[in-house]
């Protein structure tokens, strides 16, 4: 199990970026929270097995059709927590 964490920029608020991630996180199994930033970004933190992470990645550099991506940093998560359910925080 792996987790980490996801800044997404660009035109990410007011495009249900949150409401497609959840759904794209249940697809691909994967657990934790995504979030709005008053930075204007979307934050997510995912736990999976690497395989799943790697699909739901690719994803995320798209996003939902209404959003535009212009950048996505993707840092390895040090935590002992373990998440049970995909959460829109």
């Amino acid at each position: 199990m792996k987790t980490i964490h996801i800044v997404i920029s660009g035109r990410v608020q007011g495009v249900y970026f949150r409401a497609f991630t959840k759904k794209q996180a249940i697809k691909h199994n994967i657990t934790g929270t995504v979030l709005n930033t008053e930075r204007g970004t979307v934050e997510i933190i995912a736990q999976a097995e690497q395989e799943n992470l790697v699909h739901f990645v690719k994803w995320c550099h798209k996003g939902p059709l209404l959003a535009k991506v212009d950048n996505i940093s993707i840092t390895e998560y040090s935590t002992t927590e373990k998440f049970f359910f995909f959460k829109i925080c």
